[in-house]
């Protein structure tokens, strides 16, 4: 993997362990000279784990709207900004420049654009891994219920499975390098009216 793209939170939120663990997968990216592709804020996870990033020297790609620029406080230090026309825009370029995604603790467009890109790879539109560093069980209530969902045959479970999880971020970049992606159809059963 060259470049991960990476969906976190425009807020620090309630514990200090989120955005340490913000900084600790910055810091993990460039050791492993792999670039950080993100929404492009200064603020909250998002500006700590680019800061992380610029910090140990790795590089870090910035995708943000025009209509966030000020919203989300735009990183004016970064070596690679884009500024787009729309969310549209930002998600399909952050995917096109990743090899995979990880999703940190985060609010609802963080839950958004995770599942876009994992719901993509269901279709058979990526076969990029798709993981999710569940510091603190932020992540463990989402991820009962994706299997309750798997229980009540909405997912299957080679779908489910698209989802790597693990509270270590080297333990999900391992998670992430050994991902095969699934070989089923998308539908359980398919029946006509």
């Amino acid at each position: 993997m060259k470049s991960l793209c990476v969906y976190c939170g425009s807020n620090a939120g309630a514990r200090p362990d989120y955005l340490q663990a913000a900084q600790q997968l910055g810091q993990l990216l460039a050791q492993r000279q792999i670039n950080l592709v993100y929404g492009g804020a200064n603020v909250g996870m998002m500006g700590a784990i680019a800061n992380a990033v610029i910090s140990a020297g790795g590089h870090v790609t910035g995708v943000i709207p025009a209509d966030l620029v000020d919203k989300e406080i735009a990183h004016k230090n970064l070596p690679d900004l884009r500024v787009v026309n729309s969310m549209h825009e930002r998600k399909k370029l952050m995917a096109d420049l990743s090899d995979g995604f990880i999703a940190l603790p985060g609010g609802l467009g963080t839950f958004e654009e995770f599942f876009e890109v994992v719901t993509w790879g269901q279709l058979g539109f990526h076969n990029k891994p798709c993981g999710l560093l569940n510091i603190c069980g932020y992540y463990d209530k989402l991820l009962d219920f994706l299997d309750s969902a798997v229980e009540e045959r909405l997912v299957r479970a080679e779908h489910r499975a698209i989802i790597l999880q693990s509270s270590d971020a080297s333990e999900l970049l391992e998670q992430m390098a050994d991902y095969q992606p699934p070989t089923v159809e998308k539908w359980l059963d398919i029946r006509t009216s």
